[in-house]
């Protein structure tokens, strides 16, 4: 199956806008939700209304732009946020010295999407995919079961040997606590001649998800255009976040 999952609802009124005019036309199939942000409030309303299956979209560098969040949790986020904009590689290197604010700021966000959406996050994702760096990955911040986004699903020759393994390191370690899809890819480039096509076949015998941000102009009019009509119309096209267990 298909999952076409739409990042960052709630991050602000037009991003939320325009990823539901994208579930209205059938082509997305779930949300990843921020908390602490802007439209946070009403994203998670909207999705209670119109029955949308969202998961948390975990934000560990992105400032929080609700205008009631707590001192203290901005203060964790921006340790953290200088720690892993810092280095291109910090991702991958575990801060002892940050512990305590990462555990402070996944389990403050877990609480706020329970408290928005009425109960835990089944599924864990994170904005520019940190929920992968070290201190989260390794620190057990994710609940065992909870359904996580791997790493990108790259073939050979799209990535160099050592990139490659590290990767499905990283992916063997998460499924051994987690579901995963997959295969996960991104919606861009989407003027690659044929590599759509080949995500859909793919997913014709695997569970695949397809990241997607509506806020860009080119992806909106593509999700809510003809060209993306070969996804709503076929069977393979998911209606919630769903994995092979």
């Amino acid at each position: 199956m298909l999952i076409v999952n739409a990042d960052d609802w709630g991050r602000d009124q037009k991003t939320t806008d325009c990823i539901l005019d994208c579930i209205h036309c059938g082509t997305v199939s779930s949300v990843s939700a921020m908390v602490f942000m802007a439209d946070s409030g009403r994203a998670a309303g909207l999705a209670q209304e119109h029955q949308i299956d969202a998961g948390l979209h975990l934000n560990l560098t992105l400032r929080f732009s609700d205008a009631k969040v707590p001192e203290q949790l901005l203060h964790h986020q921006t340790r953290i946020s200088h720690f892993l904009r810092g280095h291109r590689l910090s991702q991958v290197v575990f801060h002892p010295g940050l512990i305590s604010s990462f555990d402070y700021l996944v389990a403050a966000q877990c609480d706020q999407f329970a408290s928005l959406y009425g109960h835990e996050p089944s599924r864990i994702d994170g904005h520019h995919h940190m929920h992968l760096c070290a201190n989260v990955l390794f620190g057990g911040l994710i609940p065992t079961g909870t359904m996580v986004r791997r790493n990108f699903s790259f073939g050979p020759g799209e990535k160099g040997l050592a990139n490659r393994r590290y990767r499905e390191a990283i992916d063997w370690v998460l499924g051994r606590r987690h579901l995963l899809t997959d295969y996960f890819f991104s919606i861009q480039p989407l003027a690659t001649s044929g590599r759509l096509e080949q995500i859909i076949e793919l997913s014709r015998h695997y569970a695949v998800e397809l990241e997607t941000h509506p806020n860009d102009p080119a992806e909106y009019a593509f999700l809510t255009g003809p060209g993306i009509q070969k996804f709503a119309e076929s069977s393979i096209m998911a209606r919630r976040f769903t994995v092979n267990q």
